[in-house]
């Protein structure tokens, strides 16, 4: 039987897009944990945020934060054979491995202002109070503080309509940079999860041979992750139904939302795959 990896975004995926609990999966965690499969979070979030949440869940697998913008495996994770040769920067950092993929974060603010003075209403994280963070996102103050501590990728709300993103897309382009959208735009370089997840999945493959790989999601920043494992899944949205995008495409479909429609679909994942559930 193949080993299963499983990648997973949280806002709206593991986590509930209202509360950011995850209580409505812990069927299916304990399951993944009795199962020793690991369970790599890809977030757009960043890196003190995620640490947080692997507290929470007593996970000690590799992550990728802010939309791939670095991969960050724990320090013996892996052993010396299973070390592949990436592309990008490597740190050792915080006490893992970091390989870094995306630009800085410097950068990236520097693009956000040069947008601003070219006429374009774009306000980041970068130009926000921990209190408005939290008021925009429904985050307590301590999380929003986290959000806040960006490194690879900025978040940012831009109210122009769909002519408006065109010309928005198209001036962020020019300038070098990428946008996506999660819950909000974000600028980020030439890093999409897609492209971390792809570096993990080789050193999955190097330690365990024969693997088996899973996917869940549901923004259009999730595309590129769900493109690059096997077997992909999408979660409905919390106000019912899938992101178009995604729906789109040839992805199997969780029945339920968030955390409830990952629980649902990570069990028969399992079960599909010859465990005895």
């Amino acid at each position: 039987m193949k080993k299963p990896v499983l990648f997973t975004d949280l806002d709206g995926t593991l986590l509930d897009a209202r509360t950011y609990s995850f209580d409505a999966a812990l069927p299916a965690l304990r399951l993944l944990g009795r199962l020793d499969v690991p369970v790599v979070i890809c977030s757009s979030k960043t890196r003190a945020e995620i640490e947080h949440y692997r507290g929470k869940l007593g996970n000690r697998d590799p992550f990728i934060p802010e939309n791939g913008g670095a991969v960050f495996i724990p320090r013996g994770y892996f052993p010396d054979d299973a070390q592949v040769t990436v592309p990008g920067d490597e740190v050792e950092k915080h006490g893992y491995r970091v390989i870094h993929l995306g630009a800085s974060y410097r950068d990236l603010r520097r693009a956000l202002m040069e947008l601003r003075e070219e006429g374009f209403d774009v306000r980041g994280f970068g130009d926000m109070y921990p209190e408005e963070i939290a008021s925009a996102t429904g985050l307590p103050i301590k999380e929003a503080v986290m959000a806040g501590m960006r490194e690879f990728d900025e978040p940012f709300f831009f109210p122009g309509g769909e002519d408006g993103q065109e010309k928005l897309v198209t001036a962020v382009k020019e300038k070098g940079f990428n946008i996506t959208k999660g819950l909000f735009y974000h600028i980020l370089g030439a890093s999409d999860k897609g492209r971390a997840v792809s570096i993990l999945i080789g050193m999955y493959r190097k330690q365990y041979g024969d693997i088996l790989t899973v996917a869940l999601g549901d923004s259009p920043n999730d595309l590129s992750m769900l493109h690059s494992v096997e077997h992909p899944i999408i979660v409905e949205k919390h106000d019912g139904g899938y992101d178009p995008r995604l729906a789109a495409e040839n992805f199997e479909q969780a029945a339920g939302a968030g955390p409830e429609g990952w629980n649902r679909a990570v069990i028969k994942f399992l079960k599909e795959t010859g465990y005895r559930i």
